[in-house]
């Protein structure tokens, strides 16, 4: 717990000491990095990637042959 709190109140201090313009130039250079057509598309392998894995993000069958949805809950008789 004292690291926690060591570690978070460095932070601080450093961080009030850079001030904003260090905060800036920080968000600047993250900005130019993820709109990188490079790293688009890598993000874009990789959204595929979990989404293939997961099932996350793609459109649910909402019903069967019939037109008619199941219920998950109440099994079938």
């Amino acid at each position: 717990m004292k690291g926690i709190l060591l570690g978070a109140a460095v932070g601080y201090v450093l961080g009030a000491r850079a001030g904003r313009e260090r905060y800036d130039q920080i968000v600047r250079a993250y900005r130019s990095l993820a709109d990188h057509p490079a790293v688009q598309g890598a993000a874009g392998i990789v959204r595929a990637k979990v989404s293939e894995k997961t099932g996350f993000g793609k459109p649910r069958q909402a019903s069967n042959a019939n037109g008619h949805r199941r219920d998950p809950v109440i099994p079938r008789a």
